[in-house]
């Protein structure tokens, strides 16, 4: 049992940091899991991969409680721009969520595998390589989340889409939409972190309905522990990412996302 709880810390390291950096997380919790996997059942791991995002997107509330919370507390009152950030929110996630209790269980059968998480990532690289360099000599035209409308927010929604495929990554479908479209890095990482709270803690509901709350105590355990170590580093991933864009591009990632695309390709075509 304390080994299996070791590892579900290093699967909440790297949950922590690759949910928000636009690097792909189930990506790199498939090849994780093939070096240290889990000793668990099939469908138990399948729910570990989603239910320990709920740790990541806990991060994201605290960080942006200010901004997320509806009500004000020193004078209790509705703050109408944060519930119309709400509405915007929700139209971006009907994409990913019609076609994700549609058809989510048939993609996963058909896509989660290596050479799809592996092509993913090479071609959202280069996507992101070659979005940047056309951006370059660009001005934004979205440069506060005030400015994206209802027509942007289920632009965005659709581009979430593409994250369906295992390692397109959501933060990446989503940023290069937005980008896309039109918005400043820092918006666009912004509503990405937004977007994710009700698309991430949909999916781990739907998730935790069909495997049920039937849990051994190694089980839970690693969930807890898991989730609660996605939680600590999102926090840190998620600061680091606003820093970051506020002063560089998205290309460094897109480079990663090519070595790493064919690192996995090489290592499971020669490790069998």
């Amino acid at each position: 049992m304390l080994f299996e709880i070791i590892k579900s810390i290093v699967f909440g390291i790297v949950e922590g940091i690759t949910e928000w950096l636009p690097i792909s997380s189930t990506g790199h919790m498939i090849i994780l899991n093939r070096l240290l996997p889990l000793h668990v059942p099939n469908d138990f791991w399948e729910l570990f991969l989603v239910v320990i995002q709920l740790g990541a997107i806990l991060a994201v509330v605290v960080l942006y409680w200010g901004k997320l919370f509806p009500i004000g507390l020193r004078r209790p009152y509705i703050k109408r721009d944060t519930c119309s950030l709400w509405l915007r929110i929700f139209v971006a996630c009907i994409p990913a969520a019609v076609i994700g209790i549609l058809w989510g269980d048939q993609i996963d059968a058909l896509f989660y595998n290596y050479p799809t998480v592996a092509a993913a990532l090479i071609v959202y690289g280069v996507l992101f390589i070659a979005v940047e360099r056309w951006n370059k000599n660009r001005a934004p035209r979205i440069n506060d989340l005030g400015r994206i409308d209802y027509k942007t927010a289920l632009f965005i929604g659709i581009f979430q889409l593409l994250a369906l495929i295992p390692g397109t990554s959501r933060s990446g479908a989503t940023i290069l939409g937005a980008i896309l479209i039109g918005a400043s890095r820092p918006v666009a990482a912004e509503f990405t972190f937004f977007l994710a709270v009700p698309t991430m803690l949909g999916a781990s509901l739907l998730k935790l309905a069909k495997f049920g709350f039937h849990f051994t105590h190694t089980e839970l355990a690693i969930l807890l522990v898991g989730a609660a170590v996605a939680f600590l580093v999102s926090i840190a991933a998620i600061r680091f990412l606003m820093n970051y864009v506020k002063r560089h591009d998205f290309k460094a990632f897109g480079w990663y996302r090519i070595i790493l695309g064919a690192v996995v390709l090489a290592f499971f075509l020669f490790a069998g």
